[in-house]
């Protein structure tokens, strides 16, 4: 009676059937090692099975207001270990009787299913039904014309706050004297910067330009504010030092290393492939990078036995950096990485981790390198762009004596 005072029947039948789970998980794992060792009669053909594709289906789905990939095969026990060997974070649903994934880019990457793009949602329940055709209109055609996906969510979210102010106004409907009203509107009262606008600009005129195929000159009356010109921030040779000894983790200050030593920006990095790297050469393949190029960049000597030492010890399969799940290292991961790095080696600076590429670039210049050579390693395609460094190098205007000094 004591006992059923603090534990009525329903708790005491929910902990009966918990236990119940667990003894058949571990039943079952057992069977499957049992199994498999008769079968092969050999423990290293268990370990080292040859997972494929072919044997299972996968699709999107949702469980538990989460973003699953279900995973479906034949119901065979070596099927099942080889799930398992292969994600060992696979998990099985009792209420849908079906094994699922974490729904990630690396994973959708692994089982041959295309990434997911899709627009922000609570971007979408505020725009009217009348608009959210042409929302997914623009989605689809910037993803047919292979537009970046960095490039697709700026665009397609500036293009929502149009679609959100017109409330029940077909944006079909606008004309150029509207827009142009709207473009002020977000000058005047919305106070954004001038990146801002014209980021707002583009996008909104890609929908009607490439989307409806409206006249090229609709947008040529509408002016755009005038850009302000920024010199590129950019670390000492001893700050990039002190973040290099604020790292602890091997894994994520080879990833500063790299950063700093190949002038990579941070798409670059994650994206860098064990492949890439020819080690005879001493040369790494930049593959696909901004505007959809392909370069080649040195790679630092210095940095060599680390880089070998760091693929014997974590082996990873395709990327030089991946994630928890496989496949290439978030870009998010690696700014963490940067931010907290900064904060440890107390860098007072407002800057993100583009600036070692900045800093790269620059102490090229300092030391004499040539302004076409350095274009060609960061992958500019104008010298144009390159020669800003020339405003940041302090060699130069070091030398110059202030006319103070000499009263």
């Amino acid at each position: 009676m004591f006992f059923l005072y603090f534990f009525d029947y329903y708790t005491i039948l929910y902990c009966f059937f918990r236990l119940l789970f667990a003894i058949s998980n571990i039943f079952y794992s057992y069977l499957d090692i049992f199994y498999c060792g008769f079968k092969y009669f050999n423990i290293k053909n268990f370990i080292f099975m040859d997972f494929s594709l072919n044997n299972y289906q996968f699709s999107p789905g949702e469980h538990r207001d989460k973003n699953v990939i279900w995973v479906k095969f034949e119901n065979d026990l070596k099927l099942r270990t080889e799930l398992k060997q292969k994600f060992h974070f696979v998990k099985f649903s009792w209420t849908k009787l079906c094994w699922y994934l974490p729904d990630t880019d690396a994973i959708r990457e692994q089982v041959g299913i295309n990434k997911k793009i899709e627009i922000n949602k609570d971007l979408i329940l505020k725009i009217n039904e009348i608009n959210r055709p042409a929302i997914q209109q623009m989605l689809d055609t910037l993803i047919l014309k292979s537009y970046s996906e960095n490039t697709i969510k700026t665009y397609c979210g500036e293009f929502a706050q149009l679609l959100i102010i017109l409330k029940k106004v077909d944006v079909n409907t606008l004309t150029p004297e509207r827009l142009r009203a709207y473009f002020l509107y977000c000058i005047k009262e919305l106070n954004l910067s001038e990146n801002l606008i014209h980021s707002r600009i583009n996008a909104v005129k890609f929908y009607f330009e490439q989307v409806l195929h409206r006249d090229v000159m609709l947008f040529e009356d509408i002016p755009r504010p005038k850009k302000k010109y920024l010199l590129p921030k950019v670390f000492s040779k001893e700050d990039i030092l002190k973040l290099f000894q604020a790292i602890d983790n091997p894994k994520h200050l080879l990833i500063i290393k790299l950063c700093y030593g190949m002038g990579l920006r941070v798409s670059e990095i994650v994206n860098l492939k064990i492949n890439d790297i020819d080690f005879n050469r001493m040369m790494v393949l930049i593959e696909s990078s901004k505007g959809k190029k392909d370069r080649y960049v040195n790679l630092p000597t210095s940095i060599v036995e680390e880089l070998k030492d760091y693929l014997s010890v974590f082996k990873p399969e395709k990327f030089v950096f991946e994630g928890q799940y496989g496949g290439q290292y978030s870009i998010r991961s690696v700014q963490a990485v940067f931010k907290t790095a900064m904060k440890k080696a107390k860098i007072n600076k407002d800057v993100g981790i583009h600036a070692l590429r900045h800093s790269y670039a620059t102490h090229l210049l300092e030391v004499g390198t040539d302004m076409v050579f350095i274009q060609k390693l960061l992958g500019h395609k104008d010298v144009k762009t390159t020669q800003i460094y020339a405003k940041v190098s302090q060699k130069q205007l070091s030398k110059v004596k202030s006319p103070l000094d000499d009263l």
